[in-house]
Parts: C-alpha cells; sequence; structure tokens
C-alpha cells in the first residue's frame, strides 16, 4: 500500500487498553484533510476486504489522520484527468458496499470534517462517533456532480424527505443535527475526543459473541436491501451519467478559476 492507507490491528496485549481484537483502518493523507484520490479508494476497498478475511479480527474502526475524518474527492485532479471523478465515484461505491458486505461491525470515527465523499463513507458505519463540531454534507451539487452514488446507504438510515434534503441542499450540518437525523450515533464533545471513544466502542464489539454477531449484521443488511448490488450500481450510473457534462465541467473550471 502507498502509506495513505494505513492498516492497523489491535490485539489484546498490544496496548494495555485494547481487549478485543478490532483492525484500525485510517485515511491517511492529513494535509489535504484527507481528501480521496481513485488509488486511495483501491487501497480503502483491498483493506476493508482483507480486514474482513483476517480471522484475528472482530470488529473494524474507520478514522482519519489530522484535523478531518475526511474533506471529499481531491477534485484537483479532475483539472488534467478526464477519468478521475467517474474512477472516485465508483471507488466510493465499492468502499461503501464492502463496509456494508463485512460480517464484522464497522465503526467510523468522523471529527472536523466529513464531506461529499467522507459523509458518504459513513453509509457503511454500524456506530458513527463524532464531535459536536463535525460539519457533514453533500455540498457537490453545486459543483455539477450528482450525490446519487449515496441515495442507498443515506436512505436506509434517513427518512425520504430528510434524504433528499442531504442530497439536495449544499448547505453542511453539524454533529447534533446530524444525530437528531440518525447519521451519527454518539457524540463527544472535542475533535480529539473522538477517535479514543471510537476506539472503545470498537473493541466493546469486537467482545461480542462473533457468529452472533456475523448473522446479525447479514441478516440487517439483507432487509435493508443492500445484499445485492441493483440499487448501489444504479444509484453510481445515475452519478456516473454527469461525468463529463457540459454544466459539471463549467461549474468545476468556474471553482480552478477562483481559486488561481
Amino acid at each position: 500500500m502507498s502509506g495513505l492507507i494505513e492498516v492497523i490491528v489491535r490485539e489484546p496485549g498490544g496496548e494495555a487498553r485494547v481487549k478485543h481484537p478490532f483492525a484500525e483502518i485510517v485515511l491517511n493523507r492529513p494535509e489535504k484533510r484527507n481528501a480521496l484520490t481513485p488509488g486511495m479508494l483501491d487501497e480503502l476497498v483491498e483493506a476493508i476486504r482483507s480486514a474482513g478475511d483476517d480471522d484475528r479480527v472482530n470488529a473494524v474502526l474507520l478514522r482519519g489522520e489530522g484535523k478531518s475524518f475526511c474533506a471529499g474527492f481531491d477534485l484537483t485532479l479532475c483539472k488534467d484527468n478526464s477519468d478521475a471523478l467517474g474512477a472516485m465515484l465508483t471507488g466510493l461505491s465499492q468502499a461503501v458496499r464492502a463496509m456494508r458486505r463485512l460480517d464484522k461491525p464497522v465503526v467510523i470515527a468522523a471529527h472536523g470534517h466529513a464531506v461529499a465523499g467522507g459523509c458518504a463513507l459513513l453509509g457503511g458505519a454500524d456506530l458513527v462517533i463524532a464531535d459536536r463540531g463535525l460539519k457533514l454534507g453533500y455540498p457537490v451539487v453545486k459543483m455539477g456532480i450528482s450525490p446519487a452514488v449515496s441515495a442507498p446507504f443515506v436512505r436506509r438510515t434517513l427518512a425520504s424527505s430528510a434524504t433528499r434534503s442531504m442530497l439536495l441542499e449544499p448547505e453542511l450540518i453539524e454533529g447534533d443535527r446530524a444525530r437528531e437525523l440518525g447519521l451519527v450515533q454518539k457524540l463527544v464533545d472535542l475533535p480529539e475526543d473522538v477517535t479514543p471513544r471510537g476506539q472503545i466502542e470498537a473493541q466493546k464489539l469486537a467482545g461480542k459473541p462473533p457468529a452472533a454477531m456475523s448473522a446479525t449484521r447479514r441478516w440487517l443488511t439483507e432487509i435493508e436491501g443492500l445484499d445485492e448490488d441493483g440499487p448501489a450500481v444504479r444509484a453510481l450510473n445515475a452519478s456516473l451519467e454527469l461525468v463529463g457534462s457540459e454544466e459539471e465541467r463549467q461549474r468545476l473550471a468556474s471553482i480552478w478559476g477562483a481559486k488561481g
């Protein structure tokens, strides 16, 4: 791996606070607020699947290094590479599906920002820990990019009206509102407390009977309709249909022009 995705297996005895084994997957591009690239998403999918196959691991924790969990896609890559956006949308869909398909519980520790693709990753978790000041949402519609790829996973958590509001409104919300809507389950006051709380919750879940946890998670995924690829693929295709459109090119060009 490139080092932009780091995997740490926390085993009993490895650290004083670890009582039950879990895998910690880290987005490790802090200087870019962990903005995702096609390569990072490929590595993230590989890390998730490897954690699922690791007999030492009974739960998975996904977190980000630095000041933010994830600022979404690195859209600067799209300036000179027409294929980058489609690759990132595809990788994002695969990453969330990989988390949903695990037989092991998934905790996400999100601090600072979880924006666009970073917010979409939350759809793969059983439990999201965040700080009260977390900024999250899908501001990409104002760039001509469709967040439809996230719809199946957001919809499993939110009511229909709330899903529409989240995906169509570019404004970000904060941690307290996210918990009210159901996107976040547990809040802490400070960003620096998010990862330690996530580690505690991950090892709590890792200490549960693994066969019962696996069966329960598989059943929940089935009744949510996310055990098959159909809805996720259709949602991905809805986003891919806009890639390269005139509207998208103009909106992104205006952003780069403003920054230039």
